[in-house]
């Protein structure tokens, strides 16, 4: 994938814009890494250093988020709970945003930055995890999703494995 989709690309602009520090996961990290998946929201976890909230907070009052648990409410994020390890699913004027505090065994945006690629997406530059740590993300929650999408995974990794052999084979014959 070279470009998200439009809804994609206005929520990570809304972001970036305010200065936003994330970790893009879940489909849309997976297809940009090269999965074949398709997805419907767009999935984030968060630096949770307060400043960092307060920009996150100042981007989803933008995108006019709210919580998409008892949408009557119509109740929207605020900085206490964005500290936290929680997930937020929200849904914004340009789709549904799940913003995560953690994802698998306690990984937050720190240990996540590890092995997260920086990718450009369209116009921007985006932290993007590696399809790696999403296998094991994956692996560490054993859901039934999770479990479904681990053979896609798994194949894309090996399929860009090889391509890497032979590039490399292909360059030592040179």
């Amino acid at each position: 994938m070279t470009s998200p989709p439009s809804e994609f690309s206005a929520l990570l602009a809304t972001l970036g814009r305010h200065g936003v520090r994330f970790v893009l996961v879940g489909g849309v990290a997976a297809a940009v890494e090269g999965a074949p998946v398709s997805t419907f929201d767009l999935d984030i976890v968060h630096e949770r250093e307060p400043r960092n909230v307060e920009r996150l907070v100042a981007a989803l009052r933008e995108l006019e988020a709210r919580y998409r648990v008892r949408p009557e409410l119509r109740r929207a994020p605020t900085a206490a709970p964005l500290t936290g390890e929680g997930h937020h699913l929200l849904m914004t004027r340009f789709g549904p945003l799940d913003v995560l505090g953690v994802i698998g065994k306690g990984r937050g945006f720190e240990s996540l930055c590890r092995t997260a690629r920086r990718r450009k997406l369209g116009e921007f530059f985006v932290r993007v995890l590696d399809l790696e740590t999403q296998i094991a993300v994956k692996e560490e929650l054993g859901f039934e999703k999770d479990r479904a999408m681990l053979p896609t995974l798994r194949a894309t990794l090996g399929m860009r494995r090889a391509r890497a052999r032979a590039r490399l084979k292909r360059k030592e014959s040179t």
